[in-house]
């Protein structure tokens, strides 16, 4: 890859960063937040909501299709995706109702998350292998520490005024769309290499067919994912609804959701990237389920003020590696011109159990108590340890198992 691909990937990718730190509040606590205090909506509703980024998931592999048989660059498809996410908050802000809010945050939210596979082609292509996590953490510190800050800014504008200032906050998300639109519209890309045989959007599914260990951590992946998206839309509902006997205000909510667990991405994010550059991938996925596991157990079995702050940390942290293991591992898995279906067959699955989770979540804990339900969760957690485990002791050294796993694919 040409050096100056790499710098001006890195140099706009950090200008996105800030707008994905503004985006990523939005998805994870406002939109949400704003339905269960201003419009009060219904399990359906805030169901939909919270899965609105998982809906962009599951269209991800028709996305990565069309994109290649359309032979648009990656980084100016993810452009448009991002224009047509900045429409629909103006369309929201302009039109504050119940149906339209719903419609455009599950329209705006997949709008961002449909094109994850197309992005991580890009830093295939544009990042060097051995800096590869290094340079996305520096991005991504960028990004953790605007949504700590607008996480408290927002917070408090809601505090002051939730009825009058939710569509100013509405408008700031459609800016911060319409910059990332942009920054992307700048980073250099190239068409997706065409595959041959089936156009079908699913033909990507037959990699995890194919390759062992891709299998493997998708079922681990997907305990993990059922048990983490069923509860991380809980965290808004248990602190603010006073039916869990919480209820607490606007600016606290913010706080514990927002700006704790951010703080604490905001530390740890440059270690697990430099981590993720060096470790056995099993064993960094194992770790990060561990502290997904601890966190939502420790955060749903608090009711004190210092039990969330502590719950919220461990998320945070484990999060961090997250971020980096989510994003980038599947290039430790496939040929350099099929990381995009390869990614498209992860965020699928990811976005199946995102649609089905939350709505799970908030379903049942009609019928149980929310200590009950983060129990179950932090089992399904643990059963992901348990699927990765063999793999951690027969695991080569990460940049022996890329080799070999290229290898095996492409026969």
């Amino acid at each position: 890859m040409p050096p100056q691909d790499t710098e001006t990937t890195f140099r706009y990718e950090r200008w996105r960063a800030v707008t994905g730190g503004i985006l990523e509040t939005a998805g994870a606590t406002f939109l949400l937040l704003i339905a269960v205090k201003h419009f009060e909506a219904g399990a359906t509703a805030k169901a939909l909501i919270a899965s609105g980024g998982s809906f962009g998931l599951l269209l991800s592999p028709f996305v990565v299709s069309r994109v290649e048989a359309w032979g648009c660059p990656t980084a100016k498809a993810a452009s448009r995706a991002a224009a047509f996410g900045a429409a629909c908050l103006l369309v929201m802000a302009a039109v504050p109702v119940v149906p339209v809010f719903v419609v455009g945050s599950v329209l705006a939210m997949a709008s961002a998350s449909a094109v994850i596979p197309l992005m991580t082609q890009v830093y295939q292509e544009n990042y060097p292998e051995g800096e590869r996590g290094r340079l996305f953490s520096k991005a991504l510190i960028v990004r953790i520490g605007t949504a700590a800050l607008f996480s408290e800014l927002a917070g408090r504008a809601l505090a002051a005024d939730l009825g009058k200032n939710f569509r100013g906050l509405l408008l700031v998300f459609a800016a911060a769309f319409a910059l990332g639109s942009w920054c992307l519209s700048r980073v250099p890309s190239r068409p997706l290499v065409s595959g041959g045989g089936s156009t079908h959007p699913l033909r990507a599914l037959r990699f995890a067919r194919e390759d062992r260990l891709f299998r493997l951590t998708l079922i681990s992946w997907m305990f993990l994912g059922v048990g983490n998206l069923m509860m991380y839309p809980l965290r808004v509902e248990y602190l603010a609804n006073p039916r869990h006997g919480l209820a607490l205000d606007v600016g606290t909510v913010a706080l514990i959701v927002g700006v704790i667990p951010n703080a604490a991405r905001l530390v740890m994010s440059p270690l697990w990237g430099w981590l993720f550059d060096r470790m056995n991938f099993f064993a960094l996925r194992m770790t990060l389920n561990f502290g997904f596991a601890v966190g939502v157990f420790a955060f749903f079995m608090s009711d004190s003020f210092a039990g969330l702050a502590v719950g919220a940390v461990i998320y945070g942290v484990s999060n961090a590696g997250g971020d980096v293991a989510w994003s980038l591992w599947v290039t430790k898995f496939a040929p350099p011109e099929r990381v995009a279906d390869y990614m498209s067959v992860h965020t699928f699955f990811t976005g199946l159990r995102g649609v089905v989770a939350p709505m799970l979540g908030f379903w049942l804990v009609q019928t149980v108590s929310m200590q009950t339900l983060g129990a179950i969760c932090a089992g399904l957690i643990f059963c992901s340890l348990a699927v990765l485990f063999p793999e951690v002791k027969a695991a080569p050294k990460p940049k022996e198992k890329a080799a070999a796993l290229v290898e095996e694919v492409s026969e």
